[in-house]
């Protein structure tokens, strides 16, 4: 399988297309805190805003957020997680993303929400991490990583990761691997790879990290995207004056597509949490993850 290697330059480039669209375009059919990952349907009658908070504190629960811990995010999109873990769990964030209208609105949002002392969001790539972390994690941004820099990606969070911290990694994927979808790339993702849990081993395995727990959750990711596609229908005339017709016919196949994909289990939702091989820091049974964390919202 060949597939071209994501570089500095090609990394800056592939977000751009995608990300940098204007984020008055995303603001029109995501909730208000901008999140574009796959929420979390804790109670079947969530709506999305509900789900999406949701989301954010079961990654939190999962990572077991202790006030005063210090946090590296690698792809912090519009930056609700890391203002949700400021806010919420009392860390200090240090968040970073190639997308400069994504770190743009971040600040402005950390900005009136008065968490500037807690939250660092900075303009540069994954592979610029450098300081230590009690807890690393990354939502939504493997699938830009690129199959041949898995293994620089398992280097970064080695050298950065603390030997009694955790981690986690929120990503699409496929029960197995196979080469990108060629319209996607073209159209959508470019640079994109979407992997298999065995593909993520590069991540892990050079390094020894202990995986601890695996959660699918790509019926959720059907029914988020889903609701995207119900708020874009709702305001595709808006948005083919913005760009084109042409523009709304192919978000409207990428998302009902997307929806579709997650629905038949052709595309997946992984949630890896893991940690340095010597630790013995690490959850005893995964009960804490649902239980109501004291003294947080």
């Amino acid at each position: 399988m060949s597939i071209r290697a994501n570089s500095l330059a090609r990394s800056r480039h592939n977000v751009h297309h995608h990300y940098d669209l204007g984020n008055d375009f995303y603001r029109l059919w995501l909730d208000e805190r901008m999140l574009y990952t796959c929420a979390y349907y804790e109670k079947a009658g969530a709506s999305l805003a509900e789900a999406q908070v949701a989301k954010l504190d079961h990654v939190c629960r999962k990572l077991r957020l202790e006030p005063g811990q210090t946090v590296i995010e690698a792809g912090c999109g519009w930056g609700g997680l890391a203002l949700h873990m400021a806010e919420h769990y009392g860390v200090r964030v240090k968040a970073y993303n190639n997308s400069r209208e994504q770190v743009v609105f971040a600040r402005q949002k950390a900005s009136l929400r008065g968490l500037t002392d807690r939250v660092e969001f900075v303009l540069d790539d994954y592979r610029a991490i450098d300081q230590p972390c009690d807890v690393f994690v990354s939502v939504g941004m493997l699938e830009h990583v690129g199959l041949r820099n898995y293994r620089t990606l398992g280097d970064v969070i080695n050298r950065c990761l603390k030997p009694d911290g955790l981690a986690l990694i929120h990503s699409i994927g496929r029960s197995h691997s196979r080469p990108p979808d060629p319209w996607l790339t073209k159209h959508i993702f470019p640079g994109g790879y979407i992997p298999s849990l065995g593909d993520m081993t590069a991540i892990f395995e050079p390094h020894k990290f202990s995986v601890l727990d695996i959660e699918n959750l790509r019926l959720h990711y059907a029914r988020t995207c889903a609701e995207w596609l119900e708020n874009f229908e709702a305001v595709s005339e808006q948005v083919a004056e913005m760009y084109s017709k042409e523009f709304v016919r192919t978000w409207r196949l990428y998302l009902a597509g997307s929806s579709a994909g997650f629905q038949s289990g052709t595309l997946q939702l992984y949630q890896v949490l893991f940690a340095p091989g010597g630790s013995s820091n690490v959850p005893w049974t995964r009960q804490y993850q649902f239980e109501p964390k004291p003294g947080t919202d």
